[in-house]
């Protein structure tokens, strides 16, 4: 009992600024500024959001980048991660161990230790104010490298025997029994990477100065000032920003305690 009495205290804790947030985006700014804060507004209005949508010229383009690079960033990495996961679960090659251990240790390294070099190496390739500058530095995750090793160590090897007798070579057997089998484990990439590349603000913020090319995390923060924050336009914008990550945790949802325990096979 006292657990649950916790819990739904944590989680009431947890979802009142999210309440807060949606309510001031529905308030006119001078209500936001001039007294004590409550959460139904006293003058409701969808003026914030007719703005951030119609009259900020580069909302929609902002939206868009996110979208783009989010989307781009989330495939390359279900690619990638899970060929590399699959060839040092399942394949013996030369430095097997060696890249494995390696992957260790990039995860103990933080990311913004790698942030400067990560900008020399990105202008160097002239991608400052590019996608790709955003796209390819994180196609690929040390943390999900290991986690789809790891589900793919307790993947059927038998399912792979059998493909393998009726024809089917590597590719065939990773791309036609593999991944359709690994969906759990797949799911929680899309959830944590889809969500990583959506909120992530400072590396945008280093490689992007070009207004245009900003994400939404970067576009918010236009809407500061240094004498006046327009806190309506920020909470509208912010509630347009949570949609699309709250679809993408919605429909993967089913799989995801399933790809967190690295089960779902049968």
């Amino acid at each position: 009992m006292i657990v649950y009495a916790l819990l739904i205290l944590y989680g009431i804790i947890t979802i009142i600024p999210f309440l807060w947030g949606l309510a001031t985006s529905f308030k006119p700014l001078d209500e936001i500024v001039s007294r004590a804060s409550y959460f139904i507004p006293d003058h409701f209005t969808l003026d914030n959001y007719k703005y951030v949508l119609t009259r900020e010229p580069l909302f929609l383009r902002w939206m868009f980048n996110s979208v783009f690079v989010a989307v781009a960033v989330t495939l390359l990495n279900l690619l990638f991660n899970s060929m590399a996961g699959y060839a040092l679960a399942r394949i013996e090659f030369f430095g097997n161990k060696f890249w494995f251990y390696l992957i260790l240790v990039v995860l103990m390294i933080p990311g913004q230790v790698t942030l400067i070099p990560s900008y020399l190496i990105i202008k160097s390739f002239g991608w400052l104010n590019e996608y790709q500058g955003l796209i390819v530095p994180g196609m690929a995750n040390a943390t999900f490298i290991f986690m789809m090793r790891q589900f793919f160590l307790s993947f059927p090897r038998e399912l792979e025997e059998a493909a393998e007798m009726d024809g089917l070579r590597r590719f065939g057997i990773f791309f036609r029994i593999v991944m359709p089998l690994a969906k759990p484990a797949l799911a929680a990439q899309v959830i944590f990477i889809f969500m990583g590349s959506w909120n992530d603000f400072l590396k945008p913020l280093v490689i992007l100065s070009d207004k245009s090319m900003f994400t939404l995390p970067i576009g918010l923060n236009s809407f500061k000032g240094q004498y006046i924050s327009y806190w309506n336009y920020i909470m509208a914008a912010s509630m347009v920003f949570t949609l699309p990550a709250l679809l993408i945790y919605s429909f993967f949802n089913k799989y995801f305690i399933k790809g967190i325990t690295f089960t779902g096979t049968k």
